[in-house]
């Protein structure tokens, strides 16, 4: 997230996913090791960050999306050239991942264990489906920001870590557009300075 409070610039697109700008706020996390290896890249750096990520993402069992950080653009699915999402045959996920959107479509089946099920009947049923497909491991809330307070207002996210980049966007999507003036139960419990970059971890209160 930006300074100002965007999690992507304006004017998303296929072409420009994260908008005008939007990729400036990603730009901590492309020289990990964890991250490259994690796309199937050799090399990278370690700092306090790579922790950070590997926690986040180590007991995960599935994933729930919004269409947009899906891809593809608004309205129905082509059938003539479907979008298959932004990240190629194999995906980093490696566990099924639910994609919230109004259009059916049958599962996508991807290389390396990742499948995407795309859930037309709301936020609850994508969730249920997710735990069921997580057993005992987590599920992790990728976004977009609509998907994020969509959760966040239902009361169901019991963590949350923001990486907050030292930028201004200016314009975009705001992640805690009409949330609210308050938490919805969750509480900040570890801040971690490390290079271009602070993480902000929230945690939900047992109080």
């Amino acid at each position: 997230m930006s300074l100002d409070g965007f999690v992507a610039g304006p004017n998303q697109s296929i072409d420009n996913p994260l908008g005008i700008g939007g990729m400036r706020l990603h730009e901590w996390v492309f020289p990990l090791r964890v991250w490259r290896a994690q796309h199937g890249e050799a090399g990278g750096e370690d700092n306090e960050s790579s922790r950070v990520v590997e926690e986040a993402n180590q007991n995960l069992g599935a994933t729930i999306m919004g269409r947009n950080m899906f891809g593809g653009q608004p309205g129905p699915w082509r059938t003539d050239a479907p979008w298959n999402g932004w990240w190629g045959n194999n995906p980093p996920y490696h566990h099924p991942v639910f994609v919230l959107t109004h259009h059916a479509r049958a599962p996508l089946a991807c290389e390396g264990g990742t499948t995407f099920h795309f859930v037309t009947d709301g936020i609850q049923s994508a969730l249920d489906q997710a735990r069921r497909a997580a057993g005992t491991r987590d599920v992790a809330l990728a976004g977009g920001a609509q998907a994020a307070r969509e959760y966040l207002k239902a009361g169901v996210v019991d963590e949350m870590l923001i990486s907050l980049a030292p930028i201004l966007l200016g314009s975009g999507e705001r992640l805690f557009d009409g949330v609210g003036d308050d938490m919805h139960g969750l509480t900040l419990k570890r801040t971690v300075a490390a290079r271009d970059v602070t993480h902000l971890l929230f945690e939900r209160s047992t109080r």
